[in-house]
């Protein structure tokens, strides 16, 4: 297992009991109700020397995706289809908690799950990135920065990386005498799905909707759902120590669909 990079800070028992009483109240210590995404912001194309790129903006969090496409040799086991790397990295940048080092626990569980959730969707119709079968396809390589990290990394680098991907574009290439050649000619990224990611966070017998910075680290477990506009889940993910009942699960679940409009909702934005 990697090692963690990550610095655990301790809240005091005072702070949480403050919390609990104001969720209590039906309130945050935001002010936000307790079913709420903090504001939202989405600005793509902010990156000339990638092929997409975008930065989302949650409350304070702030990460940015971007997307490079490099012909590849395919996978073994899927000669036609198109390749798809997902990658993080968590750095002192974005918040003190982040250690500088090789990737750890925390770069690749994040980088994971927004491969997965777009993976699984599927966001991206991996046939059509297929050059020469069996020798050349495109593979796209999403690389995700957090800036600023007050808590709920998640959502905004799915956020983030589903917006690079719709505004990306792929070099056209044909083939002549058995090579591969390039294009100056672009196209889009063929996307299939949109796919959002939603976080719920457990504080007590409370379920929190984007989780800020505090209530993470106050939060006894974490749950992610991802979707499709369709309303369908095509990944789960828990994180931390704590446990969900089944009837917890469950209410997650309609809260983070119901929740994930609203980021289809931001996502429309981009045509």
């Amino acid at each position: 297992m990697a090692e963690s990079r990550f610095s655990v800070k301790v809240i005091p028992t005072l702070r949480k009991d403050l919390l609990l009483a104001s969720l209590k109240r039906g309130e945050r210590l935001d002010g936000r109700g307790l079913h709420d995404y903090r504001s939202i912001k989405l600005q793509y194309n902010i990156v000339s020397k990638a092929e997409g790129s975008a930065l989302a903006q949650l409350g304070s969090t702030k990460v940015v995706a971007g997307l490079k496409t490099v012909l590849s040799a395919p996978f073994p086991d899927a000669p036609d289809q198109g390749v798809l790397i997902v990658n993080a990295e968590l750095t002192p940048l974005a918040s003190p908690l982040f250690e500088p080092g090789p990737p750890g626990e925390e770069d690749i569980e994040l980088a994971r799950i927004v491969d997965r959730g777009i993976r699984s969707a599927p966001a991206i119709d991996f046939g059509k990135l297929s050059i020469m079968p069996g020798s050349k396809v495109w593979g796209l390589f999403i690389d995700i920065y957090p800036l600023d990290y007050d808590g709920n990394l998640v959502d905004a680098a799915g956020l983030a990386a589903m917006a690079a991907l719709l505004s990306g574009k792929i070099p056209k290439a044909v083939v002549e005498d058995n090579k591969v050649v390039v294009l100056e000619e672009k196209e889009n990224v063929p996307v299939l799905n949109k796919v959002v990611f939603v976080t719920i966070a457990k504080v007590g017998e409370y379920l929190l909707v984007d989780p800020s910075l505090e209530e993470e680290l106050l939060a006894d477990a974490r749950i992610t759902f991802s979707f499709t506009e369709r309303g369908e889940i095509c990944a789960i993910q828990k994180m931390g120590a704590g446990s969900f009942s089944v009837k917890e699960i469950l209410e997650a679940q309609e809260l983070a669909e119901k929740a994930s409009k609203h980021l289809f909702q931001v996502l429309s934005q981009i045509v």
